[in-house]
């Protein structure tokens, strides 16, 4: 039996194995065993979990060459490939039509008939796009009294009906929960031109990025910021600390989330602007983003006020309080 065979028969008897375990068990070197890891990895036949030095390996799932080959338009393929994204809740990663193909298989649904349907909701929702962009004003309007943005918008929804969270909401959602820098720098890479857009079309000459409100050892706002790269004065935003943080997502009602923000997001800021660019992670209420513009707005910082978040909810804010 090949030895790669003698991999693949292991990792199905015991379900996960380390570099070291497959050493002893094969009886070769550490450097051989890597090498046929190697090689399974890129024929997709194994998959591995956990980060250096704590890395175990195991069988790729199976569901879907079991349940193919599936008959898909050309065109149908195609949307599927660039937009669809399924993380596992092992944290495996799965794209595209293979992404899209397991995540019917595991919710038992039927590939065929749910491909067409996918891409059907997806250009309804990419329907209120205007060149990339979902306007967010109207959102706003609704929902405060008082409004200090000119202009908002949102990179792309959360989430949409029936297929949950969007490629743009699953990068996010995971980024921050990993704490993972790699995912955070794809996700900047991925909307840095919308955003270099956006300075350009509006003659911004200044940025700032709305700080965290949860403590975390990585915070996806600073690694944002870095990996953007944008050559513009920043805006100086401060996040006061209490004696007891309460994070924006914790809170249920709207006008405990006004409360929140007015009084622990301070503008600290000297300079004078013409066109601030403020930027979010997720919209959920508005509420940040909105008292962060009125506070430049009443101090005369800057003549218009630029909202921009990586995704958002027109429906509430109930469904991005994980982010």
């Amino acid at each position: 039996m090949k030895t790669s065979e003698k991999i693949k028969k292991y990792l199905g008897e015991n379900q996960q194995a380390s570099v070291n375990e497959l050493v002893d068990f094969l009886h070769i070197s550490r450097v051989a065993v890597s090498k046929q890891l190697s090689n399974l990895l890129a024929q997709d036949e194994i998959t591995k979990i956990g980060k250096p030095p704590v890395v175990f390996y195991l069988l790729k799932e199976q569901e879907i060459s079991k349940g193919g080959p599936f008959e898909i338009e050309k065109d149908v393929k195609k949307i599927i490939e660039e937009n669809f994204l399924f993380i596992a809740p092992n944290g495996q990663r799965r794209e595209g039509l293979d992404g899209f193909q397991y995540w019917c298989l595991r919710t038992k649904q039927n590939v065929e008939k749910v491909a067409p349907e996918y891409v059907k909701t997806l250009k309804k929702y990419n329907s209120f796009k205007k060149r990339g962009l979902l306007d967010g004003m109207e959102k706003f309007k609704t929902t405060f009294d008082e409004i200090g943005l000119d202009k908002v918008f949102y990179l792309d929804f959360y989430s949409i009906e029936r297929f949950g969270k969007t490629k743009l909401g699953q990068l996010l959602l995971y980024a921050k929960q990993s704490q993972s820098k790699n995912l955070m720098r794809e996700l900047s890479n991925d909307v840095k031109s919308r955003i270099d857009e956006i300075i350009e079309r509006y003659k911004i000459d200044g940025i700032g990025f709305i700080p965290p409100t949860v403590k975390r050892e990585v915070q996806f706002m600073k690694e944002l910021e870095k990996n953007l790269q944008e050559k513009l004065r920043r805006v100086s935003i401060v996040k006061v600390k209490s004696e007891i943080m309460v994070p924006q997502k914790t809170l249920t009602k709207l006008s405990d989330r006004v409360e929140n923000a007015r009084n622990t997001i301070i503008v600290d800021e000297r300079g004078s602007f013409e066109n601030i660019l403020l930027i979010d992670d997720a919209i959920g209420s508005g509420a940040t983003l909105n008292e962060t513009a009125l506070q430049i707005k009443q101090k005369k910082i800057a003549i218009n006020v630029i909202g921009l978040s990586i995704t958002g909810s027109f429906k509430g804010f109930d469904v991005i309080s994980e982010v």
